[in-house]
């Protein structure tokens, strides 16, 4: 079996979220990659949460006439040749998602071919994986956001997240003062614990959307509203900000789901900078390059979880590793994927159980397929 051709296919997504009256119609891009063998076989790998029209370039115009004619079930072969081609110098960004799709991809295959779903090739260490749902967004006002965590609660839900943050050093020429912001984030953080009880767990994310002052003051004005983590809480995940933070703050702190290289997880982890690493298989690297990053949280200890979305790939990382653990239920990136993919599993009572297909156990519907890659492209606005 060779690889016969390789094709990304750039998607720029219709979603519209929101809870009772009141919703926001925007856009998620997705790029999809393909990987056809010489024996029919079709392997599906995907990223987002970036620029789908340059991740489609790199992936069609460069990546793909390097990987023909390779052997596709060698994922670390190919893996290497990926990133000496398009990182040889630690370069990251969009080549990092190219590798993701493309890695993703020759899992999907690699099941396809042996017969087995991709969590039980990854190690099998347990076949559903728990859930927390990202419910809570800017739209929302207060009222808004507490009746919709209660619905994700009477859904099944006991793990919720919320953003903070809001894009807050990145909107600083409106004005927008970021200490009126937090100040805002503590009263919505407030009325989401009241509305919840004490026995759901609420997680924060603030998206790498403030600086180290803000967020060290925002964490000390919700302490007592018992969260279980803070996520992306600095710009740029610097760590010596995070370390800072973390030694200044009871609650715990998670990073890592845009990272590119495994040597930044190296960096935070040799830091103690976080509580919670975060590798995204769809961003990260695949599951080749998040397996090796789990691997560095077992060894020093520290928690591995899913950040990032796109929770029906990463359900088989967490779902064949030893250490894996929570999985992000988006609403947002799931509403996407339910556009592209057939077969995709429902959570129940809070966990995702995994399927017994060969490969990722969905792939997308063509016909579907076709009619959305008809659509303009993002132009950078893609992110939501």
């Amino acid at each position: 079996m060779k690889i016969a051709r390789v094709h990304a296919t750039p998607l720029n997504l219709p979603v519209s979220v929101g809870h009772g009256g009141r919703t926001k119609t925007t856009s998620l891009s997705l790029c999809l990659v393909d990987i056809e063998t010489d024996d029919g076989r079709i392997g599906t790998g995907m990223t987002a949460i970036t620029e789908e029209e340059a991740v489609a370039a790199i992936v069609n115009e460069v990546a793909a006439h390097h990987l023909e004619g390779l052997d596709p079930l060698n994922h670390e072969q190919v893996w290497e040749r990926l990133y000496w081609l398009l990182t040889p110098r630690g370069q990251s960004g969009y080549a990092s998602h190219a590798i993701a799709a493309i890695d993703l991809a020759l899992w999907d295959l690699k099941g396809q071919a042996l017969g087995q779903p991709c969590w039980k090739l990854l190690g099998g260490a347990r076949a559903q994986v728990p859930v927390y749902a990202t419910f809570g967004f800017a739209f929302y006002d207060r009222d808004e956001l507490a009746q919709a965590a209660r619905d994700w609660v009477g859904r099944g839900f006991t793990r919720l997240k919320m953003t903070v943050g809001h894009h807050g050093l990145a909107r600083r020429d409106e004005p927008r003062p970021l200490d009126t912001l937090i100040a805002e984030d503590v009263q919505r953080i407030r009325a989401v614990r009241e509305a919840v009880g004490p026995d759901v767990q609420i997680y924060i994310d603030a998206n790498c959307s403030l600086d180290y002052f803000h967020a060290l003051s925002l964490a000390r004005r919700v302490e007592a509203y018992d969260i279980a983590f803070f996520e992306e809480p600095v710009t740029q995940n610097d760590i010596p900000n995070l370390a800072k933070l973390r030694a200044k703050t009871s609650i715990p702190l998670a990073a890592g789901q845009n990272e590119g290289h495994a040597s930044r997880f190296r960096d935070m982890l040799v830091a103690q900078a976080v509580d919670v690493v975060q590798p995204n298989a769809c961003i990260t690297g695949g599951f080749t390059q998040c397996a090796r990053i789990a691997g560095m949280a077992a060894a020093f200890n520290t928690r591995f979880a899913n950040g990032g979305a796109w929770p029906h790939h990463n359900m088989h990382l967490h779902a064949g590793l030893a250490n894996g653990s929570l999985v992000e239920y988006h609403s947002v990136a799931v509403e996407c994927c339910k556009q592209v993919f057939d077969g995709l599993p429902e959570p129940q009572a809070g966990v995702l159980d995994l399927p017994q297909t060969p490969g990722l156990g969905f792939a997308p519907n063509r016909e579907r397929l076709r009619e959305l890659a008809k659509r303009p492209g993002s132009r950078g606005a893609g992110k939501a």
